[in-house]
């Protein structure tokens, strides 16, 4: 399973790539090989500020709907539109073009709460 030494971890799934204030997130390797064939990705969050543990989304596969949790408070800025033609992106190239949205965090401390790639290869083994 693919877990990138850089980034950071929940245990819900989710991958975070911090970069100042910002943070980017999607769903692990993990994650999507667990939902299979992903369909759909609905976002609707885009503008507003949500707390760590809040519902941010939600990912459709072929069998299965699974909502997305925030990993870190903070308002959502910006979300991945090329998922809404290429859902399939998730699947393909889940830290990469598959990311989902972009959080302008409030308590960058949160970050410590976090789990590192060695903590998240533990919690998926």
């Amino acid at each position: 399973m693919n877990v990138p030494s850089e980034l950071k971890y929940t245990k819900e799934h989710e991958w975070i790539k911090i970069d100042g204030d910002i943070a980017t997130v999607g769903i692990t390797d993990y994650a999507q090989s667990e939902l299979g064939d992903i369909v759909y990705v609905e976002i609707e969050t885009v503008g507003d500020t949500l707390n760590h543990g809040d519902v941010f989304g939600t990912v459709e596969a072929v069998k299965t709907v699974s909502d997305l949790f925030m990993p870190l408070s903070g308002e959502v800025i910006e979300m991945n539109e090329d998922l809404d033609g290429a859902p399939e992106s998730v699947n393909d190239d889940a830290y990469g073009s598959g990311w989902m949205i972009k959080i302008k965090m409030s308590d960058p401390s949160e970050v410590e709460n976090l789990l590192s790639a060695e903590a998240y290869q533990a919690e998926i083994a």
